[in-house]
């Protein structure tokens, strides 16, 4: 699952991030995160109508770890005890958590509720990226050092290196 840091404004302005690691692209332009209606991100993006989302990297596993262990309904300053900055968004109302190099700006579009789980749903409305992982000004997937978790070990692993060709590959065994 890859790690995902959900950012959003808290009511005073403050930044509030949480790790989602159960969340997906849903389409091109759509994101689904499977988070319950209790986290403090969720009350955020339903008042805020906007969040962002960002693809945690190696270089900060504990920040994104301590995202995920640690309450925004019981810790306000999240952002600052994990030492890491934000910037506004340029498109939403939402932070840039400006340590992670690649980060979804998002619009609200519903949250969803059933017997699963329950989910947020929200249409990218545009992608920023450091210009370390952009050289020649393109998006190089392996530079963002991403990482996943594995839900059965409890473990964070490195995600890198392109294995092969999506829609292409498959054509040589039909």
């Amino acid at each position: 699952m890859p790690v995902l840091m959900v950012a959003t404004y808290n009511e005073d302005g403050s930044v509030n991030v949480m790790n989602a690691a159960w969340g997906t692209m849903q389409e091109r332009d759509t994101v689904a995160l499977n988070l319950t209606e209790t986290h403090k991100t969720v009350q955020n993006i339903r008042q805020r109508g906007a969040f962002t989302v960002s693809i945690a990297d190696a270089a900060h596993v504990k920040e994104a770890d301590y995202f995920g262990v640690e309450t925004g309904n019981k810790e306000p300053n999240k952002l600052e005890k994990a030492g890491l900055t934000a910037v506004k968004a340029e498109t939403v109302d939402a932070p840039v958590i400006r340590e992670f190099p690649l980060c979804l700006e998002c619009e609200f579009l519903e949250y969803q509720e059933n017997r699963y789980g329950c989910g947020v749903i929200g249409k990218v409305v545009n992608v920023t990226a450091d210009e370390s992982v952009m050289p020649d000004g393109k998006l190089d997937m392996s530079l963002v050092n991403a990482i996943a978790f594995d839900p059965y070990t409890h473990g964070y692993y490195r995600v890198f290196g392109r294995v092969g060709e999506a829609f292409k590959d498959g054509l040589q065994v039909k």
